[in-house]
């Protein structure tokens, strides 16, 4: 049987050792509940802020002074999603006010989509943002539905997609959301840890990450707030973190996270680049076999790790259960969404082409990827899409 080729990374990361011996380290040095306030607690307190105050600065955001931003640890992506949406819009459901009108870019990740739709029977009004055949966020259309809408409260944008790699125009989207007042969040769990991201340069009220995105352990992301930001809580029954997001913090964790996003920070340039590289490679060989070969977003600016890629009148579904039985771990969308037959929404929303909808199938690599799996994937994937372009 051959090795399997792991190549689901948006999906999840393996956990890096480094990011394992500080967990080790942690649990062995026994921290006790870091809201206890006798002098173990203390202690265990004193390192999840410092291991907070880390991680805010990794991702650019102030630590220091009177303008510090508020980083709240929750259990991950689809929490932090969940927390910041229905947060940021909670004092317009309290009766005074008739609810405005959220915005969502059409390729959100189901977290994301899922709240809108929640928020849909608190009496919000849920409009949505098309994209470019690219997959990026068509500006135009947005400034257009800003015209047509008085009252939006809430608007929101992924950084890159999780799907095709697409980066999303944060920065520009949030300026014109702050000439009209209307409140910013970014899902940018596919770009933390991935590629270099400065929270105070994208602009937006509040990012959401999650740790085993960049071979961090699962099970603990969080939500990034620019100073001033108010976040109702969806949770409750706690003072912990502000009360904001009550509940007891998990040292260990924390330190796993700080530790794999300083593992990303210490060799970023040279992990993308050769990820970026390697993902060209498989890319180049595949279409020079395969030419009519679709790559969804290739003109888009993608995050180095993604590549979505279309072979019309194969069936995506097919291609999945082949390679995984060629030993090739792969995707055919969010894992959120994997239980489904449904087509991607996210390719569904940048083309009407049947062929490219119900055909693609997503690859995305690790910094434990090799030169040899991409050299050994090619082969397999082509072997794949030969055959079962044969039984058509």
């Amino acid at each position: 049987m051959k090795p399997v080729i792991y190549l689901d990374n948006n999906s999840t990361t393996p956990i890096a050792a480094e990011v394992i011996e500080v967990m080790t380290d942690c649990y062995q040095q026994g921290f006790v509940n870091p809201a206890s306030q006798h002098r173990p607690g203390q202690i265990a307190r004193a390192r999840l802020e410092d291991d907070r105050e880390k991680i805010a600065g990794y991702l650019g955001a102030v630590t220091q002074g009177m303008e510090t931003d508020s980083l709240v640890f929750t259990s991950g992506g689809t929490e932090s999603n969940n927390l910041a949406m229905r947060g940021l819009v909670a004092g317009f459901t309290n009766g005074k006010e008739t609810p405005g009108t959220v915005v969502v870019s059409a390729i959100e990740h189901p977290s994301v989509l899922g709240t809108a739709d929640y928020l849909k029977t608190l009496g919000f009004k849920v409009r949505t943002v098309p994209v470019t055949s690219d997959g990026v966020l068509n500006v135009t259309e947005f400034l257009r539905l800003i015209e047509e809408e008085g009252d939006i409260r809430l608007a929101c944008l992924m950084l890159a997609n999780n799907e095709t790699g697409a980066v999303q125009p944060v920065n520009e989207f949030a300026g014109i959301c702050r000439q009209h007042g209307i409140a910013t969040h970014c899902d940018a769990v596919q770009g933390v840890g991935k590629i270099n991201v400065d929270f105070r340069e994208l602009g937006v009220d509040s990012i959401s990450f999650t740790a085993h995105k960049f071979h961090g352990p699962r099970g603990i992301g969080g939500l990034l707030i620019r100073h001033g930001t108010i976040i109702d809580p969806i949770l409750f029954g706690g003072f912990q973190q502000m009360a904001v997001r009550p509940g007891t913090e998990d040292v260990a964790l924390v330190a796993g996270m700080a530790e794999a996003l300083r593992l990303f920070k210490a060799t970023s340039v040279e992990s993308m680049n050769r990820i970026e590289s390697l993902r060209n490679e498989l890319q180049i060989n595949i279409v020079d076999q395969i030419p009519d070969t679709v790559v969804n977003s290739g003109m888009a600016p993608r995050v180095p790790h993604t590549l979505n890629l279309s072979f019309p009148g194969i069936d995506r579904q097919a291609i999945l259960l082949a390679a995984d039985l060629a030993g090739l771990a792969v995707s055919t969308g969010s894992a959120c969404a994997s239980g489904s037959s449904e087509p991607s929404h996210v390719i569904t929303a940048m083309t009407s082409d049947p062929a490219i909808i119900e055909g693609s199938i997503r690859i995305s690599l690790g910094r434990q990827t090799t030169q040899q799996e991409i050299e050994e994937s090619v082969s397999r994937i082509i072997n794949i899409c030969n055959s079962l372009g044969r039984q058509k």
